[in-house]
């Protein structure tokens, strides 16, 4: 199941806010957080989270991959927060990581072949946690947000291989 903008989970309403210090919309994402560079995830600000949301998820893609749609990072049942750190540790946002498109668990910035590609970070404020374990793959965490995701919202950025 390749994931894409018309999931079932992405049905819920797209009211929160996702910017950076890192980047602006649309714009190159620095190559410290990409796979040339130091490889960390860039610090994300979120707003307009339902108070109600159990839990945050957070998938991050790239739909101009070669081969279809690159997984870069998926994490779940972090708390609800306004910010994620620069070189986010998951582990004290009390959630868990699933595998990225590389077989690992964990970040994975941005890596284009060639071109310029765009890359996807969508944020879900869920209705309860997804309680996946440790490793699991994109599929399971597409699956298990379906029904659960009160809210989402998207910072879309760009890299460049130079």
């Amino acid at each position: 199941m390749a994931a894409n903008l018309e999931h079932p989970a992405l049905n819920a309403p797209q009211t929160i806010s996702v910017t950076s210090t890192a980047f602006a919309p649309g714009k190159a994402i620095p190559r410290e957080f990409s796979g040339y560079g130091e490889n960390v995830s860039p610090p994300l600000k979120l707003a307009g989270l339902p108070p109600d949301a159990q839990a945050l998820a957070i998938v991050v893609d790239d739909p101009d991959a070669p081969n279809g749609t690159f997984t870069h990072w998926t994490a779940w049942d972090l708390q609800n927060a306004t910010e994620i750190p620069r070189a986010a540790d998951v582990k004290k946002l009390k959630g868990t990581q699933g595998k990225n498109g590389t077989g690992k668990v964990g970040y994975h910035g941005p890596q284009p072949p060639s071109g310029t590609h765009r890359y996807r970070f969508r944020v879900f404020a869920l209705r309860e946690k997804l309680g996946l374990p440790h490793g699991a793959a994109v599929e399971d965490v597409w699956a298990a947000l379906e029904g659960k995701v009160r809210a989402w919202g998207v910072l879309e950025g760009t890299y460049t291989k130079n």
